[in-house]
């Protein structure tokens, strides 16, 4: 598993913690249900990284639907 697919999965994870109502720490950052659209960013910029190194083809990035 690559380094970019592994980051957001941990964002994710951290997602759904934070719906579920969980304190999460992640990169040394503790987050709560205010931080939600901060982790959602993060997960964005990974998707970025890897959309951009595969020069803009579209994968299955494990997005969850709500």
């Amino acid at each position: 598993m690559s380094l970019e697919q592994e980051m957001i999965n941990l964002y994710i994870q951290a997602e759904k913690d934070v719906l579920e109502g969980k304190t999460v720490t992640l990169n040394g950052r503790t987050l709560s249900s205010e931080n939600l659209i901060d982790i959602r960013k993060g997960r964005r910029e990974w998707e970025q990284r890897i959309k951009s190194r595969s020069g803009g083809r579209s994968h299955s990035l494990g997005r969850i639907n709500f």
